[in-house]
């Protein structure tokens, strides 16, 4: 499967941002879906993922209450809606698809290219 994410930009702090990531190739919705995240010098880490159908989700603690992923598998498409933006919320973003509900990098052998989001204070 490949993947482009979409969306990123700069934005001031409180305010809102919405990434998508389009799949296309195999099945899209055979893959859980996951956002991560990489700051400057600092470690790709997990933001969240959604389940095959979109029935269940889970977020880092950091993002919990602020960031929503959702889905739309008739278009090949997934999302997260970040709201309450912080400066410490930039980071090139990453959407990636795994088998499995995991939140470990390695698990996810398909990643889109990743889109910058820059938040101001």
């Amino acid at each position: 499967v490949q993947l482009q994410a979409s969306g990123g930009g700069l934005v001031q702090a409180g305010d809102s941002l919405r990434l998508s990531c389009t799949a296309s190739g195999r099945t899209f919705s055979s893959y859980v879906m996951g956002w991560f995240r990489q700051a400057p010098g600092k470690e790709r880490e997990f933001v969240g993922l959604i389940s095959w159908g979109g029935g269940s989700t889970n977020y880092a603690d950091p993002v919990k209450g602020r960031f929503t992923i959702s889905r739309d598998n008739a278009k090949n498409t997934v999302y997260v809606q970040m709201n309450s933006l912080k400066p410490e919320d930039t980071a090139v973003y990453y959407c990636a698809a795994s088998s499995r509900m995991a939140i470990i990098p390695g698990m996810y052998p398909y990643w889109g290219q990743g889109t910058l989001v820059t938040v101001s204070s």
